[in-house]
């Protein structure tokens, strides 16, 4: 691993990543360790950046965000700024949820979560269509959220 981290580190990031509000008393409960040692370890963990942050994860269902939706998208162009700018644009769009910069036939996967979709449509407009750096995309509709989640497994 390329941070130092011990067995009690790797305990204390499982137990975080299923649920961040647990405080240091329940967490040493499960460790054995004193409340003050998994402080001292949580606030190592954040300031080292093992930790990126925690957050609350939202039922895109339960806020009227029905679709998720998965794009594929390739580039007209690979160079620096073609990229960097679509990265940029993707960064700041709040429909989307996830960017990755990928390798295969497509030089992006995103994850949107939309309303609908008309709400999609007008994303493609906005965003693809009258790009010139986007040759094409293309569109997967989830069906069913199987497993949704961004922990990290920790198994060797």
């Amino acid at each position: 691993m390329p941070q130092s981290l011990d067995n009690f580190d790797l305990r204390l990031l499982e137990l975080v990543q299923r649920n961040s509000r647990q405080t240091a008393d329940v967490l040493s409960t499960h460790l054995g360790l004193s409340p003050a040692a998994v402080q001292k370890r949580l606030k190592r963990l954040r300031d080292t950046g093992v930790i990126e942050a925690e957050i609350a994860l939202v039922n895109p269902r339960k806020i009227g965000r029905n679709m998720t939706i998965i794009v594929e998208v390739s580039m007209e162009r690979e160079n620096s700024g073609v990229l960097d700018s679509f990265k940029r644009r993707m960064r700041a769009e709040p429909l989307v949820q996830q960017c990755y910069y990928t390798t295969g036939e497509a030089d992006f996967m995103l994850i949107l979560v939309v309303q609908d979709i008309e709400e999609y449509q007008r994303f493609t407009q906005e965003n693809f269509f009258g790009t010139p750096e986007v040759s094409r995309f293309k569109t997967s509709i989830v069906m069913d959220r199987v497993k949704v989640g961004l922990a990290v497994s920790l198994d060797d």
